[in-house]
């Protein structure tokens, strides 16, 4: 099982204390990770662990609030996702190499529900984010050599995560679409006896009191 694997390499790792390199270097400083949840399905990540190409674990890679829209008066869709997600809310992986398998474990706050999911990167997926893409920036008028150095993963109720590959300049790939499961202890493992790190804002709660939590569209 994934799960039993990726627990017993964390263990493994934290015990020896220090692990030998054998991936490539980065050709840029740092890789970024973030997240978002669709419109009004506010998402709180109480982890988001990453295990690089050398083994090497960092765990809390982030944290937090996942970026959402929350317009008022029922004007967001959350129904999919979208053509060309953003960056997401997140933080730049410091010193990993490209990454191997990622774990995340969430609060759904619509439902109110706690998940958790493994992501595993393969080859393919790795070797998208090592390559020099040549590519016209709108932002600056010139093409330039870009590189998709940012992983963005979407959260949905159900425990439905997807996630894309992409850079600055460079339109997102979907990489992956995965199921997570329900983490029958609840918020924070146990620790926090049920009780849910955050309440839905005002905008969150009358769309889902009026049109419920569309599960299937994701």
């Amino acid at each position: 099982m994934i799960k039993t694997r990726f627990i017993t390499l964390l263990t493994g790792l934290v015990m020896s204390g220090c692990v030998s390199g054998f991936g490539k270097p980065l050709p840029y400083d740092a890789w970024f990770i973030g997240f978002f949840a669709p419109s009004y399905m506010e998402v709180w990540i109480e982890t988001a662990d990453v295990v690089d190409i050398d083994e090497r674990v960092y765990r809390q890679a982030m944290s937090g609030f996942a970026s959402i829209r929350t317009p008022p008066e029922n004007l967001g869709d959350p129904k999919g996702w979208p053509n060309r997600p953003g960056m997401g809310a997140g933080k730049h992986v410091i010193g990993a190499k490209i990454p191997r398998l990622i774990y995340v474990r969430w609060q759904s706050l619509a439902e109110p529900q706690t998940y958790d999911v493994y992501f595993e990167i393969p080859q393919p997926v790795r070797d998208l984010m090592m390559e020099p893409t040549k590519t016209f920036c709108n932002a600056d008028g010139k093409w330039i050599t870009d590189y998709r150095k940012m992983l963005t993963i979407g959260l949905a109720p159900g425990g439905i995560a997807k996630a894309w590959v992409g850079g600055p300049c460079l339109a997102p790939i979907e990489v992956a679409r995965v199921k997570g499961k329900i983490v029958t202890r609840g918020p924070y493992l146990g620790e926090m006896n049920g009780v849910y790190a955050a309440k839905l804002r005002p905008e969150s709660q009358a769309y889902v009191d009026k049109f419920g939590i569309p599960f299937d569209s994701w």
